[in-house]
């Protein structure tokens, strides 16, 4: 068994870069790379932030994937609006939303926009994406 590392998430507001966030110590994660950053703010007459997030599958064991969960957690309290995923949990400082997307051992995969709103200054500072390491298929 592995020592758990705490992951270590940096802030840097004069580059649109994405957030990544795994430990290695739970392996229905460790094969999922996560990219997610907030690319539209509220303006007059739309109120909510928009977050793009895609991820990158990579299997070492070449499994495939038929449904993950995204973890997503921030700076503060969100109320969850939108996405292409089904919301398990939708209010607070971090959002859970389940996907069901085939994947196989290596892909890029697109997850669209989160559509949430927030108090100014919301930033996203973790996303993870668990993976069931079974597309009931392979």
């Amino acid at each position: 068994m592995e020592n758990y590392q705490k992951p270590a998430v940096l802030a840097n507001e004069d580059i649109s870069e994405g957030v990544y966030a795994a430990s290695g110590a739970d392996d229905s994660q460790d094969c999922f790379n996560v990219d997610a950053y907030i690319h539209q703010w509220p303006q007059p007459g739309r109120g909510d932030y928009r977050i793009q997030v895609s991820a990158k599958h990579a299997a070492g064991d070449n499994h495939h994937s038929g449904a993950q969960q995204l973890v997503l957690s921030f700076n503060l309290p969100v109320v969850y609006k939108d996405s292409n995923g089904s919301c398990i949990s939708g209010d607070g400082s971090s959002i859970i939303i389940a996907y069901s997307y085939h994947n196989n051992a290596y892909e890029n995969i697109g997850l669209g926009d989160v559509i949430v709103e927030a108090d100014p200054g919301l930033e996203v500072t973790g996303a993870v994406l668990y993976c069931n390491h079974d597309c009931g298929q392979h």
